[in-house]
């Protein structure tokens, strides 16, 4: 919409008419126009309808003038304003963009650009893409709808299409209208096609390649693939000589007599060319064989209506605890009744255990007491249990052979051996006194 040269220059005499023999409009009219201007703009603003094909490069400008309209003009008098401007773009109910479009903005300072491939099977159907433009000075945003319709080409797609890798260029340099131009040209020259178009653009970064150093103006480069109608030139031939494959495995520059007509602008990696006849290719559909390991198809997913009844839980839940809880009560009865209910007694047990094995038994238990007390104090009195408790044929119990001061140093630790000394040292004095005494004789030696 193109307003009048008197609101573009701003003169107040043509806006109010004096002087002309006009009426004075009111303030209230001039409210009212100045919002239907606003209404007029933000209508404008809000949708625009691009109509690109199936099979070609779709390339659609976001502009920072187009939307620096929608932000207040907060700088003093006199100051251009030249506010940092981002793009946020996204599928109407969707948090991304199709997978066919793809976005590209440098800096705040420059346009941003959408552009891509649109597919055959999103011919007819309107893509509403949400455009939000936000001022990073002010924080404001402005918000507006891009609709995509795509229309059906009439021979896509083309059969022939070649890939070019170009390296001094970076995807926003080559979306330029100009720049795209002269490279179909170029190509054209090379090809000689009746109908030549751009089929995708992508950037190297997309392909995997690597950011370059910010050191002599290097560029990231791009992929452009184009169609055309004709079969391939024999320039574009030329790569797939054994010569220069042989010079690419060896990471040498191939030689293509129609190069030079790119040289002056363009320079194409001629090893990274992919070319693609799609008259030749024969179709790689296999049919799939159901055997082990595959899955029959059941169909689109359908998910269960919103008027299902609701579940009642509370007999799965009782079956849950009460069976297992009853057997564990069960057991728990029955281990308690074997070990509480089923006991014999210490009595019983010494009823009817002999009495000289229950002697025993104490004599073990005081022999280990009294051998503890004698690991924590080494200076106490004879033990007890080195002597005969009872005696082994009548049972009677026989009281120690030393007192309570009887020297227990030299006492054996055994009194079968005790006996066994006093034995030995008997039948010493016995031998002893058997043997004849020697006599002594007085010899009388007179003098001769």
């Amino acid at each position: 919409m193109q307003l009048p040269r008197w609101w573009e220059l701003g003169d107040p005499c043509a806006w109010t008419g004096q002087g002309r023999g006009t009426r004075r409009m009111s303030p209230a009219t001039t409210g009212t126009f100045l919002l239907t201007v606003y209404t007029i703009f933000s209508k404008v603003h809000s949708d625009r309808n691009v109509y690109p094909s199936a099979g070609v490069l779709f390339v659609h400008v976001l502009e920072r003038e187009y939307f620096k309209g929608e932000f207040p003009p907060y700088p003093k008098p006199g100051e251009i304003s030249n506010d940092p401007i981002t793009f946020n773009t996204n599928l109407m109910g969707y948090p991304d963009r199709p997978g066919w479009l793809r976005y590209i903005q440098r800096t705040p300072y420059s346009d941003g650009v959408l552009y891509g491939s649109p597919t055959a099977e999103n011919v007819g159907k309107p893509t509403i893409i949400e455009i939000t433009a936000y001022n990073r000075r002010t924080f404001e945003t402005a918000r507006h709808n891009l609709i995509i319709n795509i229309m059906s080409a009439e021979d896509f797609p083309l059969p022939y299409q070649a890939e070019f890798f170009i390296k001094n260029m970076n995807v926003e340099e080559m979306l330029a209208s100009e720049v795209l131009g002269d490279f179909l040209g170029a190509v054209k020259n090379v090809w000689q096609p009746e109908r030549l178009n751009a089929i995708n653009i992508t950037s190297a970064l997309d392909r995997g390649g690597r950011v370059p150093l910010p050191i002599n103006d290097l560029k990231e480069g791009v992929y452009v693939m184009v169609g055309a109608d004709v079969p391939f030139s024999s320039c574009l031939r030329e790569v797939e000589n054994p010569q220069n494959q042989l010079r690419c495995s060896q990471e040498m520059e191939p030689v293509i007599t129609c190069d030079k007509k790119f040289r002056t602008q363009f320079y194409i990696d001629w090893c990274k060319i992919s070319l693609v006849d799609k008259t030749k290719q024969v179709s790689t559909y296999q049919e799939v064989i159901r055997g082990e390991g595959i899955l029959p198809d059941g169909g689109e997913y359908k998910p269960p209506s919103d008027s299902l009844k609701s579940r009642d839980y509370y007999t799965d839940f009782l079956i849950t605890l009460a069976v297992p809880s009853a057997v564990a009560l069960v057991l728990f009865l029955i281990l308690a009744y074997i070990m509480c209910c089923r006991r014999e007694g210490v009595e019983k047990r010494n009823m009817q255990t002999p009495d000289i094995q229950l002697v025993h038994h104490s004599a073990i238990q005081k022999s280990t007491k009294e051998l503890r007390d004698m690991s924590k104090n080494r200076e106490i009195a004879w033990p007890l249990s080195t002597l005969p408790v009872f005696h082994p044929v009548t049972g009677e119990i026989i009281p120690p052979l030393h007192t309570d001061n009887y020297d227990s140093t030299n006492m054996p630790l055994m009194q079968t051996q005790h006996n066994k000394i006093l034995g030995h040292q008997r039948n010493v004095k016995r031998e002893s006194s058997l043997v004849p005494k020697p006599r002594c004789v007085r010899i009388t030696v007179e003098h001769l």
